[in-house]
């Protein structure tokens, strides 16, 4: 296995912002808020029930983006646009991660509106980010560059994420967050977020498009109607994409939903941020690990071993409350997010490459947006299902267990895909 060269200008920007925007997947989406979320927000509200709302608006952004996702793909791919859409989602989800500041106790509603406002840009810019891979590298060096994208991610979101920790512990933690301290910190996310985009913001340029159209609009949905009826020619891409769904779907509610799990099982603030905190950096060295051995074994081989290891995870998280004794349950605790960490970079990396080694360039940002809308639609269905067994049997646990038929799901399809 050669040593890859190093990065490039445009590749190291292109890299430099997962840091960036991971700070929000961190602190916004798996840590802190939603602790903030069943612990001040919805205070008083059943945990089943705010855990359930929890789950509802992360379907509900999802579904925001998996509904413009393939229509804002197409547009984006003539030329000199992409950038432009990749700046307004940016500036979308940075003014509403600030906007999070403002909901107080008692707030729920205005707080879940906020962050469906917020996530939907995090998740917009994400996908014209993504679509930029194939500007920025070659199809050889695809599984590294976008590796190491996540596992910079995950290592530099630890400095934000440490920042955060330290200004809530000032505001001392007692049996819940400090509310005033925890607002402040949505703010070190963003500015966070804002200011390692600044090389992308200056850097990424759009090499790979189509021609310019008078009616870009109209054009771009008969663009998008083409690609429906030549599906047959894409059955790889769409293969890929139904399988993407299902596996996906299982990751994103593992990560969405892990730390309101936590929290319904009793295990602490302090643990649960800890526990976070490892899996960041353990992640980091996994994700390039999985990159590493892309160049050497088939990718699609290392998707399927990631899928493995998330069964596992899932099958030991629906294990968990049955178990007596707290140290017990805490060491099979740690054991699940040393495994999640282990594949969760590795899974996401090299199924962006992959599916970027699968479609034509030139349309990159139009088959992102399905890659994006079987992303988001699955980023709808877990959280839901989840929610709604959670709901239905007053116990988050068999909601889990359902996640491991998405897993099993996912990796058959994938196996139907050929290289």
């Amino acid at each position: 296995m050669t040593k890859p060269a190093p990065l490039s200008r445009e590749e190291k920007s292109w890299v430099l912002y997962d840091a960036a925007n991971s700070a929000f997947v961190l602190v916004m989406i798996t840590a802190i808020m939603p602790i903030y979320f069943k612990d001040v927000a919805a205070r008083g509200v059943a945990d089943a029930v705010a855990t359930s709302n929890w789950a509802f608006a992360n379907s509900t952004a999802s579904l925001i983006l998996a509904l413009l996702a393939p229509v804002l793909g197409t547009m984006a791919d003539y030329q000199g646009r992409k950038k432009p859409f990749f700046l307004f989602f940016l500036a979308t989800g940075l003014i509403f991660t600030v906007a999070l500041t403002v909901p107080v106790e008692g707030q729920w509603l205005l707080c879940l509106l906020l962050f469906i406002g917020a996530r939907v840009g995090w998740a917009g810019a994400n996908l014209f980010y993504d679509a930029f891979l194939v500007d920025v590298t070659t199809a050889d060096r695809m599984d590294n560059v976008s590796a190491k994208g996540f596992g910079i991610g995950y290592i530099g979101s630890i400095i934000p994420f440490v920042v955060v920790i330290g200004l809530i512990v000032s505001g001392g933690l007692g049996d819940g967050l400090p509310a005033g301290r925890t607002r402040m910190s949505f703010l070190v996310v963003a500015l966070w977020w804002f200011f390692l985009s600044l090389p992308a913001i200056k850097n990424l340029q759009q090499r790979h498009f189509v021609p310019a159209s008078p009616n870009p609009l109209l054009d771009g949905f008969a663009r998008l109607w083409k690609t429906f009826k030549n599906i047959r020619q894409h059955r790889r891409v769409f293969l890929f994409l139904a399988a993407y769904f299902f596996y996906i779907d299982g990751v994103g509610t593992i990560i969405t939903m892990s730390t309101a799990y936590g929290r319904d099982l009793g295990f602490g603030i302090t643990m649960l941020i800890t526990v976070l905190l490892v899996i960041q950096i353990v992640a980091f060295p996994c994700t390039l690990i999985y990159g590493r051995l892309a160049a050497r074994f088939n990718t699609r081989s290392l998707l399927l071993f990631g899928i493995f290891v998330y069964c596992l995870i899932t099958f030991l998280a629906f294990l968990l409350p049955f178990l007596e004794g707290e140290v017990v349950r805490h060491m099979l605790f740690w054991l699940i997010a040393l495994l999640v960490a282990s594949s969760m970079g590795g899974i996401q990396a090299l199924s962006r490459s992959y599916f970027s080694k699968l479609i034509p360039p030139e349309n990159s940002a139009e088959f992102f947006g399905f890659y994006n809308v079987s992303g988001k639609f699955a980023a709808i269905a877990g959280p839901l299902l989840l929610g709604i067994v959670g709901r239905i049997t007053g116990d988050t646990r068999w909601g889990v267990l359902s996640i491991l038929v998405l897993f099993m799901i996912g990796a058959w399809l994938l196996t139907r895909v050929k290289d």
